[in-house]
């Protein structure tokens, strides 16, 4: 077998086999790697999203491992914990524009109370679902790289007044000021970074505590940066008005406790259950990527990679 896929859900599955076609053996499993049970790896190339966790002592066994995601934080930290120098790879952009509208999506929910809405249809109640309208609102991006960027222009045609924290601020068009600055300024706060050893836990409480009262949170970047406990107390405080996560810290741990793959009791699991239960939150499981478009471009990528493996034992868009 050439490659065998993990974390391959159903819609992904079609397209890859579709892309695939038959001078590569693979095999495809929705589970995550520790969810499978697999003591060795059942093929020389193995690709992942960003939910499995790769045993360290697999990479004797390996030739390479491919995520079929654009940030690749999680193979750095596994490269750290080996001693063999694995060919590592990922995929260039392939979701901008779709991470971009999810964000969005989340912002213009949260601002009109759609959760509360939806739970009192049933008694067509209108008490405290009075929202806001996006037109002449504060939103601060931080973190704008490909898709803060699009949110930025997103944002703006549907009359945000927008405004970023970065370390490098080098977008045309978008006016930077600092975290303090934006903060107190920004009545919604997107996290669109990537992931470093720096900025991880960065909005933690005692930073959102500083942003202005009624706030809305977003989190579409990685869980490792907003602490869900944190966001809880904030929420429970009464601090922040809305909160909307794609993305989860110990993501892997969480979903395969949330999809009943593990008894382990886990705290995070008590919070995320709290949070979900709270009248303008919004989760989703980690699917701001996921459309048709996206899928097509991200399966004809991965396959470009895996067929370039497979000649030069590398891959074009390496770690």
């Amino acid at each position: 077998m050439h490659v065998y896929f993990y974390e391959a859900f159903a819609e992904e599955a079609v397209a890859l086999r579709a892309a695939l076609g038959q001078d590569v053996l693979f095999e495809l499993n929705s589970a995550t790697i520790q969810e499978s049970g697999h003591a060795d790896p059942p093929a020389k190339l193995i690709s992942i999203r960003t939910q499995s966790s790769i045993p360290t002592e697999w990479a004797e066994k390996l030739d390479g491992i491919l995520s079929r995601s654009t940030g690749y934080d999680h193979l750095i930290a596994y490269r750290s914990q080996i001693a063999k120098p694995l060919p590592l790879g990922y995929l260039q952009e392939y979701s901008t524009r779709a991470v971009a509208e999810q964000a969005i999506l989340l912002i213009m929910a949260l601002l009109r109370k759609l959760p509360q809405q939806m739970r009192q249809f049933h008694t067509f109640v209108r008490d405290g679902l009075t929202g806001l309208e996006c037109h002449g609102e504060n939103l601060l991006i931080v973190g704008v790289g490909r898709i803060g960027g699009e949110i930025a222009r997103i944002a703006r045609g549907i009359g945000f007044h927008v405004k970023a924290v970065d370390i490098v601020p080098n977008k045309p068009n978008v006016t930077y000021v600092s975290l303090e600055e934006g903060l107190s300024w920004a009545h919604v706060i997107v996290c669109s970074m990537n992931l470093t050893k720096e900025n991880t836990g960065y909005f933690r409480h005692e930073v959102l505590s500083r942003a202005k009262k009624g706030s809305i949170f977003v989190n579409i970047a990685r869980g490792e940066h907003s602490p869900l406990a944190d966001l809880d107390r904030l929420l429970g405080e009464g601090h922040l008005a809305g909160v909307g996560l794609d993305v989860f810290e110990d993501e892997g741990t969480l979903a395969a406790a949330l999809r009943g793959q593990t008894t382990v009791t886990l705290p995070l699991v008590a919070v995320v259950k709290r949070l979900h239960a709270h009248p303008n939150v919004i989760l989703t499981p980690h699917n701001a990527f996921n459309t048709h478009e996206a899928v097509k471009r991200k399966s004809a990528m991965t396959v470009e990679q895996i067929r370039h493996f497979l000649r030069q034992r590398d891959f074009i868009w390496k770690v």
